[in-house]
């Protein structure tokens, strides 16, 4: 093994990849039978996907609870003490 040191460099270098760009063409094998693909999904995955189905179908917006707490602003009684301090407490769960 040969250490020459950082003052051993190499000579100019070509700024191109270094393999040549050659095209080439995939071999055909023509005595081979023709490749048959199968998928197979697992009953969990089924009923996973079925789950996802059920949950796409639900609307993003509930329009009934919202009309329904619009209403209690409105009449005054959506903010009360219990509904603050439930509030407050996750509040304090989450930065502490």
């Amino acid at each position: 093994m040969h250490i020459y040191g950082p003052t051993h460099l190499h000579g100019p270098q070509p700024i191109g990849p270094p393999h040549n760009n050659r095209i080439s063409k995939p071999e055909t094998n023509s005595s081979s039978a023709p490749i048959n693909d199968e998928l197979q999904i697992s009953s969990a995955a089924q009923e996973a996907a079925g789950m996802v189905e059920k949950v796409n179908q639900i609307p993003d917006i509930r329009q009934d609870r919202v009309d329904a707490i619009r209403a209690q602003i409105e009449a005054g009684t959506y903010e009360t003490d219990e509904k603050i301090q439930t509030a407050v407490e996750r509040l304090l769960d989450e930065i502490g």
